[in-house]
């Protein structure tokens, strides 16, 4: 299983920093946005959804400017660095929040259409983000940070979903693998790969309703996305190199140390049963 040394490197300073974060009309990108207000940063909050980021800027400080972007529009994206310095000057840091669920569908029923669409918003466009930014943050003279939103998919996989696991394990091997061309290009400057597993979002709700699944059952196992987003910042100021948040991905995790088989069959056995029940 999944499994990185801790940094020992001193902790960048919140506050101050100017941080771009995606994501942020909702769930917990809008929460790490807020948090990191809260914490006296300046935050670029990043969204496809312009009304979504108005309600995020109602809730924060004048320390927040809100941009309206598709992280899958390639050509945007590398002009949008562009749009965050002439706003505050310098940036800090990349929170790679953004992304898409996977409707429950089985590997028979998903669209060439959908995979493309899962693979371009939540791999390449956290890729392309990264790119767009990594020449600023190598400019800073104190270094920078990056964090990537991996997934519980990258741990065990999860029914219903498989696309969605291929493409948040993607992620994960791609914050792996930059943080290793971080260590030549520039120690100042880490990538945080973050792993989270249920996170109370709309998103996740709307998951359990369409399974079947209580909302009280599905609620009892997921973390709050306020506290999901302390914990993720924490760490990514902190230089790790990844983190795995909330309570059921440490409990996979734990299983799969022990036996991956029997993880698999604990994931098939929690989940399958809800989501196969009218899929298949």
């Amino acid at each position: 299983m999944i499994s990185r040394r801790r940094s020992t490197r001193t902790a960048m300073p919140v506050a101050g920093k100017v941080f771009v974060v995606t994501g942020a009309g909702n769930g917990i990108g809008k929460q790490v946005a807020l948090e990191l207000v809260a914490q006296g940063a300046t935050v670029a909050a990043v969204d496809i959804n312009a009304a979504g980021l108005q309600r995020t800027a109602d809730s924060a400080s004048s320390r927040l400017t809100t941009h309206v972007l598709d992280i899958a529009d390639g050509r945007a994206v590398a002009a949008f660095p562009r749009e965050v310095l002439d706003a505050h000057g310098v940036v800090d840091g990349l929170f790679n929040i953004a992304g898409i669920a996977q409707p429950v569908e089985t590997t028979l029923d998903v669209t060439p259409e959908r995979i493309d669409q899962l693979m371009t918003v939540n791999f390449r466009g956290t890729v392309a983000m990264t790119q767009a930014f990594l020449p600023h943050l190598l400019a800073r003279p104190d270094g920078g940070r990056i964090m990537l939103t991996s997934s519980l998919s990258a741990i065990v996989p999860v029914p219903g979903a498989a696309v969605y696991g291929a493409s948040k394990a993607a992620v994960a091997y791609f914050g792996f693998g930059l943080a290793q061309d971080l260590r030549r290009l520039s120690p100042a400057v880490t990538a945080t790969t973050v792993i989270p597993g249920t996170i109370w979002t709309d998103i996740v709700r709307g998951s359990a309703e369409s399974m079947g699944i209580p909302v009280g059952v599905a609620k009892a196992f997921a973390m709050s996305p306020e506290k999901a987003a302390k914990k993720m910042i924490r760490v990514t100021m902190k230089g790790r190199a990844s983190s795995v948040i909330g309570k059921d991905a440490h409990v996979y995790r734990a299983l799969g140390r022990v036996s991956s088989p029997l993880a698999d069959r604990v994931s098939y056995l929690q989940v399958g049963s809800f989501a196969y029940r009218t899929k298949v």
